[in-house]
């Protein structure tokens, strides 16, 4: 396994190499590349014509993710969303229109190419009530209690440290503020070199969690209501190609494959704090 600042680089370098291709060609060149295989089905047809039509295009083209948190979740006027590792802007743009007037949308990305990329998204979408952060998920720069909503696409899986961010992310959000990402989740137990020929193709997703692994981290962060909703089941015929090009023997490790590896909609909720808190009752309130 590598080492958690091996995975941090290597991240970097497959999506500041995306966001170079996007800039310079206006499409995403390098997702074939060996390096990083987010190509069909995972990356495809995840965005209605309607909200591709109120973004730019180069926002849309260097989408990365497995699925639309911003279609999932409720967002209303005067919100306050982050999206870890916001990539080149597109949750982060959709999410500023819904909370508008009053509401504000942060992205937060690592990578200085992604960062200039969303920044020039923004500008051409002419959208103000945004800001780009730059920070690592586990490291989140904002204040505790300061987020309605967290929403993320595809991200938390790359991170060598979950625990960590679902953490953060438990301090940013308000009482009562909502997790609400799309990631990529493993149902049951699949082995381990089975595992491993799969993400050669769902690359950029190599830290996929086992379902109920998932659930209890979120509930050891502190988050109550977890939800796991499946988006889109992927099988060996999505990735016949990219394995047989990794010299794998697809036939072979179907059985052990099929509906194991999808995309999901997941929900949590930072609770509340009782009435019996200190500084949350009334004066003079009796027992």
């Amino acid at each position: 396994m590598a080492a958690p600042a091996e995975v941090k680089e290597q991240v970097k370098q497959k999506y500041g190499s995306a966001a170079r291709a996007v800039a310079e060609s206006g499409t995403l060149q390098a997702c074939c590349d060996p390096g990083l295989r987010c190509c069909d089905p995972i990356t495809a047809n995840l965005y209605s014509d309607g909200e591709k039509g109120l973004i730019p295009e180069k926002a849309v083209q260097a989408s990365l993710g497995c699925g639309n948190p911003t279609a999932l979740i409720d967002l209303k006027p005067g919100d306050v969303v982050l999206d870890l590792g916001s990539g080149g802007g597109i949750d982060v743009l959709l999410s500023a229109r819904r909370v508008a007037p009053g509401g504000k949308a942060y992205g937060l990305d690592m990578t200085d190419d992604m960062l200039a990329l969303a920044r020039e998204n923004q500008r051409k979408a002419g959208v103000e009530n945004v800001e780009f952060l730059k920070g690592e998920i586990e490291n989140i720069p904002l204040p505790g209690n300061s987020v309605d909503v967290v929403i993320s696409n595809c991200v938390i899986n790359l991170s060598a440290d979950k625990d960590r961010v679902l953490r953060e992310t438990f301090r940013v959000l308000k009482p009562g503020g909502r997790f609400a990402v799309s990631d990529i989740v493993v149902l049951g137990a699949v082995p381990s070199a089975v595992r491993q020929s799969m993400l050669l193709w769902v690359g950029c997703m190599a830290g996929a969690l086992e379902e109920q692994d998932y659930r209890a981290r979120l509930i050891a962060a502190g988050f109550t209501d977890v939800t796991i909703e499946p988006t889109r089941i992927y099988n060996v015929e999505d990735a016949r190609r990219s394995l047989t090009e990794a010299g794998v023997d697809v036939d072979a490790i179907a059985p052990q494959v099929e509906g194991k590896f999808l995309s999901a909609f997941i929900r949590a909720v930072k609770p509340q704090p009782s009435c019996c808190a200190p500084g949350c009752c009334g004066e003079g309130a009796t027992s």
